[in-house]
């Protein structure tokens, strides 16, 4: 019998079936088991990278650079004084884009040295920064951190603030996008232009006025470290937070200053030149319109919408540069004359008289109608009239220059044909009897003086301020108040602001603003020269120089000679008043609700008024009794305050 090699009954083992994963591992017990195979670990490890590799693919190709959102583009609008010095920038947003070379190179560097060294080198973005985020996420934390200065461009450019996973992704992934479309240079320049620095200030230009009151240009290292350490959080930062932000600044500061010789952006010697802090100025409203400076915006701003179309839609868009006429010394000097005056003989507490005086003044250089400084109230944010740009004030015996004017200018008929051969032609004229020492009789004859005037007749050359209504009267109607109208508003003053033409008119019924009469004045301060005035001198939107701002044309309004003679007769009421200047006042006769004193000098042509009214009201109220019984119609402090501003 043959023999089986295995037992009757019995069946051979069957092989199990192989598993996909062997996990936990078959033929391995205890923790072996549960420990997985190299082969695992390798496999694991390939399905990650291709998972995560997969998925950045898809989010990169799914995000696109969207556009600049809303506030990175937005501007503010800036004015300059008259010598290129920042003014005042306005808008909600403080921000001012300049070129990268416009920025002192040594504030670039410690730009870079403090947030990116390897800026110039890497791709635009920092993975550590992005898995630093993730981690913070898991912890509760906030997810910024260890971003480069491209991944901080496109927040500020093209993101939100938001503090999450999300953007942080979209953050990263743009900024690889950006990295290849854009230079480092304009990644740079806009980083630079849209970070915030604190104090209102939205990049670097903005910065540096609002804390050394210098363009970004002119920052030296010292200075350019200090920004950058505002860069960090300037509520931590800046001095004008306290104590322990300024050590904070100063302990940040000369890391920067070091960190620069590290990275080979500043030698060790430069870096021995800046061992003192360099002190920021004191915050202040940088943005501010309160006190003149309002009303020297508000007057630049009604300039640019009637010489070059702009809107208030146009200037709302910010991004102008502005420059305007305005001396800054002239400006502060002439608010300083009035708070002087006002505050030495004027008290409202005591004299019901004074309260409600309102002073508006201005004045423009005669040879080309540059407006060089006005005054417009006491503050432009609580008193949002203008006073020295507005009209309704009666110009009384200030006006009698112009019907004198007219009255050379056109010649007068008069009863003494005797003295028809006296006087002067002007150039296509008829030839004139008169002279400012000509006089009115009583009887309405018009008369050459010889010798010391008659105080029974007041010659047109003392009735300029003295008196002498009822002569000007006169006056302006042998000559047509057509013609001094005419006369008037070709030396300067508006049409709109003449008064009806009736027997008073010659007296100073007109209300011109203190802008146009200081214009006209200006007239007989250039020879009979008329310059229109201006304000803006040139307007910078996007780098360039937007047209239409010319000079206005200066055109003969008068002739030389009677120029001349006008000037004579001011000049000499001047010094009655006290100041040896070319001036017209009003004087005791005038019964109008208002006090004027209009003047020039070779250089400034400057035009006061004083008057009263109660606020919601808009008639004025009598000037009898201001600044006391002596004062008499308060003609007295427009001369003061003239002479303060003109002859400090």
């Amino acid at each position: 019998m043959g023999t089986h090699s295995r037992a009757q009954g019995t069946k051979a083992p069957r092989r199990g079936r192989r598993r996909f994963v062997d996990y936990p591992r078959s033929g391995r017990s205890g923790v072996r088991r549960w420990l997985p195979s190299w082969r695992q670990w390798l496999g694991s490890f390939a399905f990650l990278v291709t998972a995560v590799g997969t998925l950045f693919v898809c989010v990169y190709v799914s995000v696109d650079v969207p556009d600049e959102n809303a506030a990175a583009r937005r501007e503010a609008n800036v004015y300059y004084w008259a010598d290129g010095t920042q003014m005042v920038s306005t808008g909600d947003v403080d921000r001012q884009n300049v070129e990268l070379d416009q920025i002192a190179p040594s504030a670039v560097h410690a730009v870079i040295a403090a947030e990116n060294a390897s800026f110039y080198r890497d791709s635009g973005v920092s993975p550590k920064g992005l898995l630093r985020a993730g981690v913070n996420m898991v912890r509760g934390q906030e997810t910024q951190g260890g971003s480069t200065i491209t991944q901080q461009y496109v927040k500020n450019t093209y993101l939100s603030q938001d503090q999450t996973v999300t953007r942080k992704v979209k953050e990263f992934v743009i900024a690889l996008k950006v990295d290849r479309k854009k230079s480092k240079d304009e990644i740079l320049e806009g980083y630079l232009n849209t970070s915030w620095f604190g104090r209102g200030a939205n990049g670097i230009e903005a910065a540096a006025h609002a804390y050394y009151g210098i363009p970004a240009r002119k920052l030296n290292p010292s200075q350019g470290a200090f920004l950058a350490a505002m860069l960090k959080g300037a509520e931590l930062y800046d001095p004008s937070g306290g104590p322990g932000n300024r050590e904070r600044a100063r302990g940040r500061w000369s890391w920067i200053l070091d960190r620069q010789v590290d990275v080979g952006l500043m030698t060790e010697k430069e870096r021995a030149k800046y061992r003192a802090f360099p002190e920021p100025r004191k915050q202040s409203r940088s943005t501010s319109l309160g006190g003149q400076t309002g009303y020297l915006v508000d007057v630049a701003n009604r300039y640019l919408r009637q010489h070059i179309g702009l809107t208030d839609k146009d200037l709302s868009a910010g991004g102008y540069r502005i420059h305007t006429t305005f001396e800054r010394t002239k400006v502060h000097r002439l608010e300083q004359a009035v708070r002087k005056v006002l505050k030495r003989d004027i008290d409202a507490k005591k004299r019901a008289a004074d309260k409600g005086v309102q002073v508006g003044a201005a004045s423009v250089r005669p040879s080309d109608g540059a407006l060089l400084a006005l005054y417009g109230g006491p503050d432009a944010t609580t008193h949002f009239t203008n006073n020295a740009d507005t009209s309704g004030v009666p110009a009384g015996s200030a006006f009698k220059p112009f019907v004198l004017a007219a009255a050379l200018q056109h010649g007068v008929s008069q009863r003494a044909p005797s003295i028809a051969d006296v006087g002067f032609s002007p150039a296509g004229g008829a030839r004139m009897p008169i002279t400012s020492d000509s006089a009115y009789a009583p009887d309405g004859t018009l008369s050459i003086l010889a010798g010391a005037p008659d105080p029974d007749h007041p010659t047109l050359g003392t009735a300029l301020t003295t008196g002498g209504n009822a002569t000007y009267v006169r006056l302006g109607k042998e000559v047509g108040r057509e013609k001094v109208r005419d006369t008037a508003v070709d030396a300067g003053l508006l049409r709109q602001s003449m008064a009806r033409l009736e027997p008073t008119f010659s007296i100073g019924t007109s209300t011109p603003s203190a802008i146009r009469m200081a214009t006209a004045y200006g007239t007989f301060a250039a020879k009979g020269v008329r310059h229109d005035p201006y304000s803006v001198t040139k307007v910078v939107k996007n780098g360039a120089d937007l047209e239409g701002l010319d000079k206005p044309v200066s055109r003969r309004a008068l002739d030389p000679q009677v120029a001349h003679e006008v000037t004579r007769a001011l000049r000499a009421g001047g010094k009655r008043s006290g100041v040896d200047v070319a001036a017209g006042r009003t004087g005791d006769q005038d019964r109008l609700r208002s006090a004027w004193f209009a003047g020039f000098t070779e250089d400034m042509s400057t035009a006061v008024t004083m008057f009263r009214v109660r606020a919601g009201e808009p008639q004025l109220l009598p000037m009898s009794g201001v600044g006391g019984a002596k004062s008499g119609r308060g003609n007295a402090f427009p001369p003061r305050i003239w002479s303060a501003y003109a002859r400090p």
